[in-house]
């Protein structure tokens, strides 16, 4: 006697008919049981490929700097500290293979190329009550230090000898949050016109250019803003910063030819005449943007340990300036200079003054 027919004999007509036809339509469609079973197998299926999947997510622990951060986020220079790197932006001129006539050449290009002037300001002081970028725009005080600012670059501009002519400053450049706009607005004000405004360039952002030497162990929402900021604010870097290109070799021996058959015999007087000409062999940028950023770049250009970014002070509206020369040499002029503001127009962020 099946089991089906044992339970039948022992029930009611009406429940001897339910199990029947319950019994038929399981035989056809699989048991409830057996559904619920099977159902069962493929949640635990998921659920042990999904914790496969976090398994291979999970990274293994990653070799840190002196216990610090990850030893994969420190600078590495390609020439050990500290060695000067002469093809640092990847545009010196290649070797002749003749040391003579690569001399004379780099000689000839220092005089004759084009020197870059940088001049990087910090934007002024701003409401930082807000979280968004649209309210976070300056002070009745950070206005008047872009004014001050802007007054400060316009006199570097027309130096004090009309003789030698103004400098030519080519470019406003500014990132693309509302306080550097805004003064950069204002102290373009004070330029002539002829410079040229670029639009805002979000790379120019403020941000975690790298880690910070001194500091303590890292937490993983700052090891991944370092990841964020670093390659965005490196590729500023590289943006904006090099040497201007070389005059050919060409160019070099033709103006040699040109010096031999020169007049050799000219008076001393219109040589002095000559040093009157002013140099058209400059050229000016300004770029607005933010501390940390202005920060990181000087200490790359100058090819120090990036990581040293956060020893430096920038107070708002500082001039911050250096020179890139045709041969690839850098130097800088200014350092967080402040001194056209006075001591009631300084600040840095909220602090007033020096004495914090």
């Amino acid at each position: 006697m099946s089991y089906l027919q044992r339970i039948l004999r022992g029930s009611s007509p009406i429940a001897a008919y339910a199990v029947a036809h319950s019994w038929n339509d399981n035989k056809q469609h699989g048991s409830f049981f057996q559904q619920r079973l099977t159902a069962c197998d493929a949640k635990k299926d998921a659920i042990d490929a999904k914790k496969e999947e976090e398994v291979e997510e999970v990274k293994p622990k990653e070799e840190l700097f002196h216990g610090l951060f990850p030893k994969r986020q420190l600078w590495k220079p390609r020439l050990e500290y500290p060695l000067w790197d002469s093809n640092w932006d990847n545009k010196k001129p290649e070797s002749t293979g003749d040391r003579r006539k690569d001399h004379e050449y780099n000689r000839w290009v220092r005089k004759n190329g084009v020197t870059r002037h940088i001049i990087l300001v910090r934007h002024g002081q701003y409401d930082e009550t807000h979280k968004e970028d649209e309210k976070r725009i300056l002070t009745p005080l950070g206005r008047k230090q872009a004014e001050l600012t802007g007054k400060r670059i316009n006199e570097m501009i027309q130096g004090i000898n009309k003789d030698f002519g103004p400098c030519n400053v080519k470019v406003v450049r500014v990132s693309a949050l509302a306080r550097a706009i805004e003064t950069a607005d204002i102290i373009a004000k004070e330029l002539p016109d002829s410079v040229e405004r670029i639009d805002p360039d979000p790379l120019l952002n403020e941000g975690r250019p790298c880690h910070t030497i001194p500091c303590g162990r890292v937490g993983e929402s700052t090891i991944k803003k370092t990841d964020e900021g670093h390659a965005r604010i490196e590729e500023a870097f590289q943006k904006y910063f090099y040497r201007a290109d070389a005059p050919s070799r060409k160019e070099f021996e033709e103006d040699k030819a040109k010096d031999s058959d020169s007049d050799e015999n000219e008076s001393d007087d219109s040589k002095e005449e000559d040093k009157l000409v002013p140099d058209p062999h400059h050229e000016f940028e300004i770029i607005v943007c933010h501390a940390n950023v202005i920060r990181y770049f000087m200490c790359r250009a100058l090819q120090l340990p990036p990581e040293a970014w956060l020893r430096m002070c920038t107070f708002n509206c500082s001039l911050n300036y250096l020179t890139i020369r045709p041969t690839g040499s850098v130097s800088v002029r200014m350092l967080g200079d402040i001194g056209h503001l006075g001591y009631e127009h300084s600040t840095f962020s909220m602090h007033h003054g020096f004495n914090w």
